[in-house]
């Protein structure tokens, strides 16, 4: 067959909102509190933690979601090694008292943590109620058996264990750094993760819903029960209905329901148009309200074809996309919904239509925002199955979790349209085992029983046909990281297999640092390319022109993806740069050069490169920037969808160019003398583009620039503040360091500081940092009390600047 349909699939939504009264009854049937605020924390290891009455007066109270080792030292000896972020790991105590009211007693009370890393032990009034190894995986436990209710107080313990190090590639970060949350409901429910969609027959006229409903009787006697469902549009509005016939549900069991519903002239989910409908599902048991459980959707249908690669609602589309880990740069791995939107806005400005969640399950927070913004997320469960990639790492966990892990993951994931492919592992190394073969069917016969309706890939880093993952036959698509020049043999080399570059690129960049000639590829380590010793400051060229060897440049990996249909795309490592994992530098390089964007948020000019070939929107970038030595002759690049570019300097043509070919930039060879470069860009249809260099002089002055001046004020939401460093003329300096110092005033605080320099120890946590390039970044997270806030940044000889925003 030379295609599989694989078809409709969207969100589960963990916790509902208000909902109205109906039926007499109140929104109280079932509730979800975000259980974050008022965590007392200590990072040392004593057995007593767990006790109820121990005295935890002394600890530092803070609000989840946290990650303690971002606020260490940079170290090369600390455990985790450079690799890891060179931060500090180590075991670490959360505790929370609470109470709940006697209208509670006969419910049901879970706690859901959506992250903890890693090997979590929860015990609630002095009772253990669970250990969970995996520091990515969602997992909630049932409180009811153990809880006090009215006066009497509840405490939760939780012991985060991330001193066994190192235990993973990259930065893993340590604590409770995801969301918590506290959920009520009655003992007839519906199950955690309890809904399952898909559509398996749409067209521009119906398409027919099928919602599975799993629900849990956890009363001692049986039910009469039954389920009503609606399904609404994004206004609100209900656009289809269907209800069961009774069922009975016996104490202490589970049944599942199933409900076909129609819905006329859907609205399809896209890149471009990410519609979502909202399924609420309503339990009567008896005839009494007890449960409302809501569902958001997407109605779309994809295939990967063998020859015409990827296509979405029927229509031919590559997957622009791009690798990422779950650090938010100098905000740690501590989850923040508007950091995570910030990034995804980044990559949507270049053109970027796709997530991997390398190399591990993701926040649900990633996967909503890629519903609501236009995303095809490959989720990724492992990066190492039965064989150890580092001494303490998940291998450990294997036999007892693995099965368990997975299956949560996917229950949890399966009802998200941005979801296209399960990767059930990456570069593993049971690749070149035989008991690969073995592992690889296990894993993707238990994703297909959950969802037959997405393909399984793996991140194959020697894809070919001897490779023991492949020879299984578990993969509906081939999954290759790198091994670009065996792109166009893939239909001879793979018979009726489908692509999908799972991994690629790997190019290496340091942001406004810049190499020439530009013309030559600088590959680590290689010598015959001259770069064995690297740059004496640990820097790489933003020019496109320096790569791992395993990878490539930007543009030679894009050429072969552009041109071959069948290459369904690619998700190149990685949109943005991330901590540990330094190439080609170790210490005291400490985070990656791998990214599209840096650490700090700033694109570097390979991001205008794809914006040119991925957007329609008109554009024109050209660098470097206008500060040589004289006599220096300087390689100037332009990327742009114009279809010509004239260069003048100083008022002078350089002459015009075209791209002709598979051209990706224009370039030009300039003798650099003081003054104005000017690019000036034609569109087909006469539009003008211009942009402009100028040589810089000294610094003289500061600038913040809020990526946002009004935020909500409800303790959570960022502003990320850019800091220029700027001459008198207003001119950007593009070798500014000068150390930026900066104070807040009002109900806000700093959330963090970075530059973007791979090779930076300051501490993220500071109210202080250099410039690198000529740029910093502040961020500021604000209070819970509206009004006005002003952050100022000063530094010496230079005339500082400040921003107001309001939190509202």
């Amino acid at each position: 067959m030379n295609k599989l349909r694989f078809v409709l699939m969207m969100t589960g939504l963990f916790c509902l909102m208000t909902l109205p009264k109906i039926d007499g009854k109140a929104e109280e049937v079932r509730s979800c509190e975000n259980f974050c605020n008022g965590w007392g924390f200590i990072l040392q290891d004593k057995n007593q933690f767990k006790d109820p009455s121990w005295n935890d007066q002394s600890w530092r109270l803070l609000n989840l979601p946290h990650d303690w080792s971002i606020e260490g030292a940079f170290d090369e000896k600390n455990p985790a090694t450079t690799g890891g972020g060179a931060l500090p790991g180590g075991v670490g105590w959360y505790r929370k008292a609470f109470s709940l009211p006697v209208s509670d007693r006969g419910r049901k009370i879970f706690i859901r943590f959506d992250g903890v890393y890693r090997n979590s032990e929860v015990w609630i009034n002095g009772k253990n109620i669970g250990k969970r190894p995996n520091g990515y995986i969602t997992f909630q436990y049932d409180l009811t058996p153990y809880l006090k209710y009215g006066a009497n107080k509840n405490v939760i313990a939780v012991r985060v264990d991330n001193s066994d190090q190192p235990n993973s590639r990259w930065y893993s970060g340590s604590g409770i750094y995801r969301n918590v949350w506290l959920e009520k409901t009655d003992p007839v429910h519906v199950d955690l993760w309890g809904t399952y969609i898909t559509t398996l027959t749409v067209s521009s006229s119906k398409a027919k819903v099928i919602l599975k409903t799993t629900v849990k009787n956890e009363s001692t006697s049986a039910r009469s029960v039954v389920l009503s469902a609606v399904v609404r549009d994004r206004g609100g509005k209900i656009i289809a209905k269907s209800e069961s016939t009774p069922s009975q549900i016996g104490g202490g069991k589970i049944s599942q329901f199933e409900q076909n519903i129609d819905v006329k002239n859907p609205d399809l989910w896209s890149v471009e148009h990410p519609a979502l409908y909202v399924a609420e599902v309503t339990v009567r048991t008896q005839g009494v309200v007890t449960d409302r459980y809501k569902t958001t959707f997407g109605i779309r249908t994809f295939v990967f074809d063998r020859e015409r690669g990827f296509l979405l609602n029927e229509k031919s589309l590559k997957i622009n996309g791009v690798c990422d880990h779950h650090d938010l740069g100098c905000l740690g791995a501590a989850i923040n919904t508007r950091a995570l939107q910030r990034q995804l806005e980044l990559l949507k400005g270049m053109g970027c239509n796709g997530i991997r969640t390398s190399h591990n399950p993701p926040a649900p927070e990633l996967l909503d925002l890629c519903d609501r913004m236009g995303f095809i997320v490959m989720d990724e469960a492992f990066d190492m199955w039965k064989k150890s990639k580092t001494k303490y790492d998940y291998h450990l966990y294997w036999d007892q979790w693995h099965q368990r892990d997975l299956t949560d993951q996917i229950l949890r994931d399966r009802n998200h349209p941005s979801v296209f492919i399960w990767s059930i592992g990456n570069e593993i190394l049971e690749q070149w085992d035989s008991t690969g073969v073995a592992i690889a069917r296990e894993l993707a016969s238990t994703v297909k029983q959950l969802d037959p309706t997405r393909p399984i890939t793996s991140a194959l880093n020697d894809p070919k046909p001897y490779n023991n993952i492949y020879k299984s036959g578990a993969l509906d698509l081939v999954g290759f990281n790198y091994h670009q020049k065996d792109f166009e043999s893939f239909l001879q080399t793979f018979p009726e297999q489908k692509f999908i570059g799972t991994e690629t690129v790997s190019a290496l960049a340091t942001r406004g640092h810049y190499d020439m000639p530009s013309d030559s590829i600088r590959r680590w380590p290689f010598p015959e390319n001259n770069f064995i010793t690297g740059n004496k400051d640990n820097t790489c060229s933003a020019y496109d022109n320096c790569s791992a060897p395993w990878g490539s440049t930007h543009e030679e990996t894009w050429k072969l993806i552009k041109k071959n249909p069948y290459l369904a795309g690619q998700y190149i490592w990685t949109g943005f740069d991330y901590l540990g994992e330094p190439t080609p530098y170790g210490w005291p390089a400490r985070s990656s050069y791998f990214g599209i964007i840096d650490l700090a948020g700033f694109p570097k000019d390979c991001y205008y490169m794809y914006q040119s070939e991925w957007t329609s929107t008109p554009m024109l970038h050209i660098f470097p920037h206008w500060n040589w030595k004289p006599g220096t002759v300087v390689d100037v690049w332009a990327y742009s969808n114009c279809a010509s570019v004239e260069l003048f300097l100083n008022g002078k043509s350089l002459g015009t160019k075209s791209k002709e070919g598979d051209d990706l930039h224009l370039s030009w060879r300039v003798p650099f003398e003081q003054g104005t470069l000017l690019a000036v860009g034609k569109t087909v249809d006469g539009k003008i583009l211009r942009q402009e260099i100028r040589t810089a002089g000294e610094p003289v002055r500061l600038e913040l620039v809020p990526d946002r001046k009004i935020i909500h004020a409800d303790g959570k939401d960022l502003s990320f503040i850019t800091v220029n460093v700027l001459d008198k003329d207003g001119i950007p300096v593009p070798n500014a360091s000068n150390n930026v110092i900066f104070s807040v005033q009002g109900d806000g605080v700093i959330a963090g500081v970075d530059n973007g320099c791979e090779t930076s120890q300051e501490s993220f946590r500071g109210h202080s940092i250099h410039a690198f390039n000529g740029k910093c970044l502040v961020i500021v997270r604000s209070g819970e009390h509206k009004g006005k806030v002003v952050i100022s940044a000063s530094a010496s000889g230079l005339k500082g600047d400040a921003q107001q925003l309001s939190l509202k």
